[in-house]
């Protein structure tokens, strides 16, 4: 079997970085490979329907990679050209990790073997639809059973309407409570799963079919386990054991030994972990306790974890364990690091940053033929490129006043404002060691939301252009600037 033949399309800006970037790989991967320029400045809009009135034949080829902005249905030049043709990265410095995705690797990722039980604490102080509501979204976000959470000290009457209720929805229900009363409203009306059974109320197992979970009746040892296993067992009903994870400070390294202890003593039992004591007591970020946590678990096959979402910065904890599970199940079927692997979960920075060089900007900027600016971050500072300009100042206030130095003649209080909005993404992107890309959201892993169009539709009002000099505009990258062969738009996108 020969080397694999790939052809690669782009405009004109982008075509001498990505012959560098796609002539490493080659050499490494072991693959030949033909680049088609297209005539066109900047390759963000491109059309598929455009590419085939373009260039209706090819030389023969494999596969044909696009770039990752082109729009279209991708059948249209499959049918044309009789390979497969697919997207490459919207930015082209990611090409190598492109190369290096396995088909198969997301099917590995999403499978795991750990159910996330997401308690709604104080359930009884919650309106009923307010209640459903969030058990419809803890679900959403992976929770495979929903807790009701009781409130110590007092009797909640209505456990076994609410019960009913979560499961009207089609979702499993658990019950946590120590009280006898609660324990046999919620079993009654359908709960599945006990939290908790100790000595004191372990009898409820003689009355009531259920999944139990067992706990120690200290929760600074294993007192009372014992017994409760062995009672539980003798009557036959389904338990798993929680040995209590203790917050940091009040035995945290001594209740991982106890799981670890449980695990050794009984090897074929059911464990079950809270991790919400480490995650909502601790001043820090839940995703990455939450991934060690279920790494853990993961190790010592301990298949379920108890999860809330109380304290600010544990709200998406639900969706964490999720992905944790997901990812640390992924590690060690493979015997591999979590690592490259999936990062919904690397939320502060972003898993590689790249950065452009001031002398890259400046290359840029001299090839541009048109006045709309360009924002860039570097590793030292904040750029604005456009026709015959590049200025830069890790100040984007100071930024702003060397564009206006230069007299720009449509600077108004909407210019200002997009422009404004861009270079405090592009700041912040610096600040935090993040990529930065003009009109795109910045990644923030699973917590990203995607910039809408919408408000920078009217930046395209502004798109107009006269028989003179270009006038410095300020529409966003994506709107049309010079018009190449066929009359199709360039665009005033960094080169991708």
């Amino acid at each position: 079997m020969g080397r694999p033949n790939y052809l690669f399309l782009t405009g004109k800006l982008a075509a001498a970085p990505l012959r560098q970037v796609v002539s490493r790989l080659a050499n490494s991967l072991e693959f030949d490979y033909a680049i088609e320029t297209l005539p066109i400045t900047v390759a963000a809009l491109l059309t598929t329907d455009w590419i085939a009135r373009r260039l209706p034949q090819i030389e023969p080829t494999d596969r044909v990679i696009l770039p990752g902005y082109t729009r279209g249905e991708l059948a249209v030049l499959e049918s044309l050209w009789g390979v497969p043709v697919e997207r490459g990265p919207k930015d082209l410095r990611q090409l190598p990790r492109h190369f290096g995705q396995h088909p198969q690797a997301d099917e590995r990722l999403g499978a795991y073997d750990i159910d996330i039980i997401a308690e709604i604490n104080h359930a009884p102080r919650w309106e009923r639809q307010e209640l459903l509501a969030t058990a419809r979204r803890l679900a959403d976000d992976g929770a495979d059973v929903i807790d009701l959470g009781c409130d110590p000290g007092s009797i909640w009457n209505g456990v076994g309407e609410a019960v009913r209720a979560v499961r009207d929805l089609g979702l499993r229900v658990s019950v946590d409570s120590l009280s006898p009363d609660e324990i046999r409203a919620a079993v009654n009306a359908g709960a599945e799963l006990v939290l908790s059974l100790n000595s004191s109320n372990r009898f409820l197992a003689e009355e009531l079919e259920a999944d139990w979970v067992l706990i120690p009746d200290e929760p600074a040892g294993m007192s009372g386990l014992d017994e409760t296993i062995d009672f539980v067992s003798s009557i036959g009903q389904r338990f798993r054991i929680d040995p209590i994870l203790e917050p940091i400070g009040l035995g945290f390294a001594a209740s991982l030994g106890r799981y670890l202890e449980a695990r050794r003593r009984w090897p074929d039992v059911e464990i079950m972990m809270g991790v919400g004591n480490l995650t909502e007591l601790t001043d820090v970020d839940s995703a990455g306790v939450n991934t060690l946590l279920l790494g853990f678990c993961q190790e010592l096959g301990i298949r379920s974890v108890l999860t809330t979402q109380v304290i600010n910065w544990a709200q998406s904890s639900v969706r964490e364990c999720d992905l944790a599970r997901r990812l640390t199940h992924y590690a060690c079927q493979m015997g591999v690091p979590p690592k490259r692997v999936d990062e919904q979960l690397v939320v502060l920075r972003d898993a590689a940053v790249l950065r452009d060089t001031p002398d890259e900007i400046a290359a840029l900027s001299q090839a541009l033929k048109d006045a709309n600016y360009r924002v860039f971050v570097s590793e030292q500072a904040l750029h604005l490129a456009a026709h015959e300009l590049n200025l830069s100042d890790q100040d984007p206030f100071a930024l702003f006043d060397q564009l206006l130095d230069t007299k720009p003649s449509n600077i108004d209080a909407s210019h200002a404002f997009y422009l404004g909005y861009e270079l405090c993404k592009a700041e912040m992107a610096r600040l935090l060691g993040k990529n930065y890309r003009q009109d795109e959201s910045l990644q923030w892993g699973h917590l990203t939301v995607d910039e809408p169009d919408r408000h920078r539709l009217s930046r395209r009002r502004e798109a107009g252009t006269d028989n003179g000099p270009p006038t410095p505009s300020v529409r966003p990258a994506d709107a049309p600037d010079s018009t190449d062969e066929d009359g199709m738009s360039g665009e005033s996108e960094a080169p991708r």
